[in-house]
């Protein structure tokens, strides 16, 4: 495990401790670890949500956007004006959204959620998202979180985009469908790696269940994960959806990177 990995781990003791012991003594835990904020680590009046600095510098993503791919316009264009990312290179799936761009505190965030047992954290960020998607909602879609592979969750211990994806199935009332792809064939991760890397390290990589025709046949899907960063793999588990029998798939995302702007991941 790298270094990086190692402290964000331990910054989420309390919180598997919490998880461990039941939330009956979480006054007690309280008092022996302070609640602090989500993203930066600073003192917050209560468990689990961000202190009013963070709060403010999440960005979020509100129209104007593009149709498709939900990228931010700086000005107004139409409503059915797409980017110049969705022209040249229109996606398998209808329509993409985010709750927010994938700033610092956007990274804080899913770093801890990723990487450092903070799983509470799924609860804030799907609660950004039922709003990005409010869209999706009226035709009471099934949500698939994108998979991993099993090598990984035996090393991670959970899915974080499985998480978001309960959250979301629990506030919003739509079912989840964590075992309706798999992701067969182990990728290296996808840190560094252009756009076009990206997209041929994910080919070929997922499947569906072998009964997804019966489970998918006439269903609109939301596929949710945690960062949209190129594309490639929400567009991998999209064509993966369709060719098992999807009417449509949508995407659902806590974070996306905005072009022009650096690859952090």
């Amino acid at each position: 495990m790298k270094s990086g990995e190692r402290e964000v781990k331990a910054a989420g003791l309390p919180y598997r401790l919490r998880r461990g012991l039941g939330w009956t003594i979480g006054a007690l835990i309280d008092q022996l670890y302070p609640p602090i904020c989500a993203a930066c680590g600073g003192p917050i009046a209560a468990s689990h949500g961000l202190c009013p600095d963070c709060f403010r510098t999440l960005q979020p993503i509100t129209a104007p956007l593009c149709p498709v791919l939900g990228i931010p316009f700086e000005v107004a264009v139409g409503p059915d004006a797409l980017s110049a990312e969705a022209l040249a290179d229109p996606p398998p799936f209808a329509r993409a959204r985010a709750a927010v761009r994938y700033g610092e505190t956007a990274q804080s965030l899913v770093t801890r959620l990723k990487y450092g047992d903070r799983t509470e954290l799924a609860d804030i960020c799907a609660r950004l998202m039922a709003r990005a998607g409010h869209d999706y909602w009226a035709a009471r879609p099934l949500l698939v979180p994108v998979p991993l592979h099993p090598s990984r969750i035996r090393f991670r211990r959970y899915n974080q985009s499985l998480l978001l994806a309960r959250q979301l199935g629990r506030h919003l009332g739509l079912d989840v469908d964590p075992h309706l792809v798999r992701r067969h064939r182990k990728t290296r991760s996808q840190i560094g790696l252009s756009g076009d890397s990206r997209a041929r390290n994910v080919q070929g990589a997922f499947s569906t269940h072998a009964d997804a025709v019966v489970r998918l046949r006439g269903r609109r899907v939301v596929l949710i994960d945690d960062v949209y960063t190129t594309g490639a793999t929400v567009k991998a588990v999209t064509r993966t959806l369709l060719r098992g029998g999807a009417e449509a798939v949508d995407v659902l995302t806590f974070a996306r990177v905005v072009r022009g702007e650096e690859v952090p991941i």
